[in-house]
């Protein structure tokens, strides 16, 4: 029996004009825009579709803004009548996820990302931290460079564990600069640095981590209608308190992506349906496993294509 994964997009996706045409053809997409307007209290939508790039691409613009456009989309894929056995998303995505299993309401999910954004921007003051792609690396020997420069005084951590040879690794600018220039020592091909305001997903985090709990404990979770795999056990979460736990801990852990697949895939899972923008997750989820099938629903037209495409 076949089964369906819905994936959210994390931010590095976000593009100036995403899900605009979703927005002009829906009352629905048009009113959730809206919303994020109003419990936000600045012209999200206008940013959106307009830019500038430089303002969207801020941390604290981008997670409302993704997490809006992804919804609109989902929105649009449920529209198709499709259904997921399971959902997840990658760092930020968790949170899209967590809307569409119905555990968090979209106003709250549009609100505390909004926030999310800004406490991991205020954590750690510009220039400080840094992040870089290593490509080629064995995990094993990655965590324990990451380990050795560490002890040496500098932070640097394993942050995203995307897809076979593909790490993410984040810390203080020093940390991830040593790290780099070790990389080939243990069988990598390269670090390539990340355009980001942060070293996200590292101990830097843990302050953001703090203030980030403060705010959750004030919003309502649901029982979760579909399970929700999360990105620090790459299992599924249920329950408030876990799921707040778990969201926490997810500022300042690595981002268990291909874990999570991988499980999915051992689950049963043999459809991965990407919906947001850009196509970074069905890249990652090809290098994972092959065999699976991959759609990316980044417009109306994907949306609207998605159920002669599963029938195929």
């Amino acid at each position: 029996m076949s089964k369906i994964a819905f994936v959210f997009p994390g931010q590095g996706a976000q593009s100036v004009g995403m899900a605009r045409d979703v927005y002009e053809a829906s009352a629905d997409a048009k009113a959730l825009f809206d919303t994020a307007d109003q419990v936000l209290g600045m012209d999200l939508t206008n940013l959106i579709f307009e830019g500038p790039a430089e303002e969207l691409k801020q941390t604290a613009n981008t997670q409302p803004a993704l997490l809006t456009a992804s919804v609109a989309l989902l929105q649009a894929v449920n529209k198709q009548g499709i259904k997921a056995d399971y959902v997840a998303g990658h760092s930020l995505g968790e949170y899209s996820a967590l809307a569409a299993a119905g555990v968090l309401s979209f106003e709250d999910a549009v609100s505390i990302v909004r926030l999310r954004g800004q406490f991991m921007e205020a954590a750690v003051p510009s220039g400080q931290g840094a992040m870089a792609a290593v490509l080629g690396a064995e995990r094993g020997k990655l965590t324990e460079l990451c380990a050795e420069i560490s002890a040496e005084g500098t932070v640097v951590e394993p942050a995203n564990m995307n897809c076979p040879g593909q790490i993410v690794v984040s810390g203080s600018a020093e940390g991830v600069a040593a790290l780099s220039a070790r990389v080939k020592d243990i069988g990598a091909k390269r670090a390539i640095a990340l355009e980001v305001s942060g070293p996200f997903h590292s101990s830097m985090m843990k302050e953001a981590a703090e203030k980030l709990g403060e705010h959750l404990s004030s919003l309502t979770f649901n029982d979760s209608e579909i399970p929700v795999v999360a990105n620090v056990t790459a299992r599924p979460v249920s329950g408030a308190e876990n799921v707040k736990e778990s969201l926490i801990r997810q500022v300042y852990s690595p981002v268990l992506w291909e874990d999570s697949v991988q499980w999915l895939i051992g689950e049963g899972v043999d459809t991965f349906i990407e919906i947001g923008p850009g196509n970074v997750l069905a890249g990652l989820i090809k290098k994972i496993d092959k065999s699976v099938r991959i759609f990316s629903v980044n417009s109306l037209e994907s949306a609207e294509a998605l159920t002669s495409e599963l029938n195929e």
